[in-house]
């Protein structure tokens, strides 16, 4: 398996891979067939984020196959620049597989040379592997976000999670 940062002939392949995540995802922000992200606004949304240094996008690859992505969002004002917040998913068959913790660790090394020394994310409560995935990659819970999506009519909580670098 392969780790690295996307490329923009990525584009079509890391949108196929959001859809089919969250087509299988439980827990993910976006329902089954909600995103409606052509790929011109995904090739403009790679070319943003390539622009700014302290944001980026990793992509697991096996066998030339994009499985998962990790987007490391950093703040964009002075006051959060040290600030990364981060948004992961990964194909079903490759969940439990070490594909989060290896998307983890190289976000971890890249933020701390990028002047990132914070990095953030909600979770579902109940979302235990993934709980369990982002305390292993050293992320603490700093609180709770009640009644913060409503999934199926209802409402689910969010922990705050966080990773002081």
């Amino acid at each position: 398996m392969l780790i690295r940062e996307i490329r923009m002939e990525d584009a079509e392949n890391l949108l196929l891979l959001i859809k089919e995540v969250e087509s299988t995802s439980a827990f993910m922000l976006m329902e089954p067939g909600e995103r409606e992200m052509t790929l011109e606004q995904q090739q403009k949304r790679i070319e943003i984020i390539d622009k700014q240094k302290n944001s980026t996008v990793f992509v697991a690859e096996e066998n030339g196959k994009l499985i998962g992505y990790l987007f490391v969002i950093g703040g964009n004002v002075k006051r959060t620049k040290h600030s990364a917040y981060l948004v992961i998913g990964i194909l079903q068959d490759y969940r439990g597989k070490g594909v989060g913790t290896k998307l983890f660790n190289h976000a971890t090394n890249w933020a701390s040379k990028h002047n990132i020394s914070r990095l953030e994310l909600t979770v579902v409560t109940e979302n235990e592997s993934g709980v369990a995935l982002y305390k292993k990659s050293g992320f603490d819970i700093e609180g709770t976000k009640r009644n913060s999506l409503m999934i199926n009519n209802r409402a689910y909580d969010e922990y705050y999670m966080s990773k002081l670098l």
